[in-house]
């Protein structure tokens, strides 16, 4: 089936094209910050801790990578640590967990409910809760919602 535009879908006027750039821009800038608050919080959850050694298994990165993000994640008072213990979330780091949480349970959910195969679904996910605002986020789970009343 070819692809084609709709007339709705030419080049937006250039303040719109550019808000959009600026949207993406800041969604990259915080992706990395929450996926490494939501991981360190279901650590904390499920395992009663969260080591650098796990993030960096779980995130597939080396150490040395972990504990430059975690200076960045503590000077923005997301998460605190000592020498030699568990990371832990500060309250902020906390309310940024469980936004990603709900944002990535959403778009799994909305995925899963198109069909999308659930280790496809996972990966996806992983991506795109950072690049959906919360209208489309609502939109997702209305839809969501509704299948499950069919």
């Amino acid at each position: 089936m070819p692809y084609s535009l709709n007339k709705s879908d030419a080049l937006p006027p250039s303040d719109q094209h550019a808000r959009q750039y600026a949207a993406v821009r800041n969604a990259h800038e915080t992706e990395l910050l929450e996926d490494y608050v939501e991981l360190i919080g279901d650590l904390l959850k499920h395992q009663g801790e969260a080591r650098s050694a796990d993030v960096a298994a779980r995130m597939g990165v080396s150490q040395a990578t972990v504990s430059k993000t975690v200076a960045r994640l503590k000077s923005l008072g997301l998460v605190s640590s000592q020498p030699y213990r568990s990371l832990f979330l500060t309250e902020s780091g906390e309310a940024m967990a469980e936004m990603a949480r709900r944002r990535h349970a959403i778009v799994l959910q909305f995925l899963r409910a198109l069909g999308v195969s659930d280790s496809t679904a996972r990966i996806d996910a992983e991506g795109m809760e950072h690049h959906v605002s919360q209208e489309t986020l609502e939109v997702m789970q209305r839809f969501t919602q509704q299948q499950g009343d069919i």
